[in-house]
Order: structure tokens, then C-alpha cells, then sequence
């Protein structure tokens, strides 16, 4: 019943810049691990990075120091800052939620529709 929009992605030029975007409707939001993921064409689907109830994160080592996860829980949106972006970058990128498993987060079991990044070189 959790419905997430993912909106932001654009085609963008190595080192470039974009912000992400997923607002969140039909949850109490704020109780939930909010995650991204990616999969580009022929890939598997990646986790990206995550960030639980307390606003704790992860991130995968591919993106660490580039990408950065947060949310705003009075919007009911959960954001993903990426700099630096890497050809390597290109993908859909996906929002979705989990309920929280104690220090961690369970399954991700609702998603958005996806939204495209295109890095160039």
C-alpha cells in the first residue's frame, strides 16, 4: 500500500551533479528504512544506499564518498545527493521502503517506478 515517486533524473555530463527525489504516500513514513537502488541495462539490481528511522546509513562502497542519503520526514521524501558522477553511474534508479528489523531493515518490499540517470562523457 505504500506508494513511492521517484522524480529528479536527468542526463547529465561526467562530474556532474544531481539530486534525487521520492516522496512517499500511504505510510507512516518516518517508521520505515528508505533505501535506492540501481540496475542498468544487463546488470543486476543494486542497493545504493539506505538510511533507517534514526537517519543512520549505508552506502555501497562503489558510490561512498559521492553519494549521500537523507530524508525529510516532515515532506515524506527521502533524497539521494549525487556529485561526482561516473559514466559507471548510469542506470534507473529505484526508491523503496522497508519496515525496520531492529538495528536493521527488512526486506525492501515497495517501489517506485524508477527514474533514469545518463552520465556522458
Amino acid at each position: 500500500q505504500v506508494q513511492l515517486v521517484e522524480s529528479g533524473g536527468d542526463s547529465v555530463e561526467s562530474g556532474g551533479s544531481l539530486r534525487l527525489s521520492c516522496a512517499a504516500s500511504g505510510v507512516t513514513y518516518s517508521r520505515y528504512c528508505m533505501g535506492w537502488f540501481r540496475q542498468a541495462p544487463g546488470k543486476e539490481r543494486e542497493e545504493v544506499a539506505s538510511i533507517h528511522t534514526d537517519s543512520s546509513t549505508w552506502y555501497a562502497d562503489s558510490v561512498k564518498g559521492r553519494f549521500t542519503i537523507s530524508r525529510d520526514n516532515a515532506e515524506n521524501t527521502v533524497y539521494l545527493q549525487m556529485n561526482s558522477l561516473k559514466v559507471e553511474d548510469t542506470a534507473t534508479y529505484y526508491c523503496a521502503a522497508a519496515p525496520v528489523w531492529g538495528e536493521f531493515c527488512g526486506t525492501f518490499r515497495d517501489w517506485g517506478q524508477g527514474t533514469q540517470v545518463t552520465v556522458s562523457s
